[in-house]
């Protein structure tokens, strides 16, 4: 890479960082925890935010929902009656700061008591990007494989809850959950570590239970 290339990246992740400080002071002060939901299609992303919402009473809920046309999730996590906005990308496999930055501007917070931000589909390229969130949730599914966890790390280290999904299909699939997991936790010991089936609600009480401890903290 030339040092011009070099100097520009760096220039780019430093603005990221600026403007992601500057959504989480917003956030901060409208009191709303922000929880980056991130994974590659098909994990589980969406139908995580829809369960939830419909479970966690007692909170407001609000949800941006990015992917490269956001339309068909931003549809299917509005229609559970929350306040969500659809943020596409583009050509873009990764949400970043500005982006949401801009999407906070338009969003209304007042309400809001956690706000859902769900990344494009991908394990590796929204890696470096802080968008002002509270907790970064990684999420994967037994039928992406179970060396999935061990090939892409950094998004792993970052984490704050690791959830493996669609463990009722692991044997179908020639999948050691038992695998994933340790990998999990060898690549990030303080992660909160979830085996999980959104369709037969194998650890979703689990992943409740977090959520709620982290809103209470908030209140707290």
């Amino acid at each position: 890479m030339h040092r011009i290339e070099v100097d520009a990246e760096m220039d780019l992740l430093e603005e990221n960082r600026r403007l992601a400080e500057k959504n989480r002071e917003l956030l901060r002060k409208k009191n709303v925890v922000a929880i980056n939901v991130m994974g590659a299609i098909g994990s589980g992303k969406t139908l995580l935010i829809e369960k939830t919402v419909e479970s966690l009473k007692g909170y407001r809920v609000g949800a941006i929902l990015g992917d490269v046309i956001a339309k068909d999730d931003y549809e299917r996590v509005a229609k559970h009656g929350v306040k969500a906005m659809p943020l596409n990308t583009g050509k873009e496999c990764h949400l970043d700061a500005h982006l949401v930055h801009h999407a906070l501007e338009d969003f209304d917070l007042d309400g809001i008591d956690v706000l859902f931000i769900e990344n494009v589909g991908n394990l590796i390229c929204p890696v470096d990007f802080d968008l002002g969130e509270n907790y970064r949730v990684v999420m994967v599914s037994v039928t992406e494989g179970d060396d999935v966890v061990g090939k892409h790390p950094e998004i792993f280290r970052l984490a704050d809850v690791i959830i493996i999904n669609k463990v009722a299909l692991a044997d179908a699939v020639d999948a050691n959950v038992d695998k994933m997991v340790e990998d999990a936790k060898r690549l990030n010991p303080k992660a909160k570590v979830i085996k999980m089936d959104l369709k037969k609600g194998i650890g979703f009480d689990e992943w409740m239970e977090w959520l709620r401890c982290v809103l209470q903290s908030r209140e707290g």
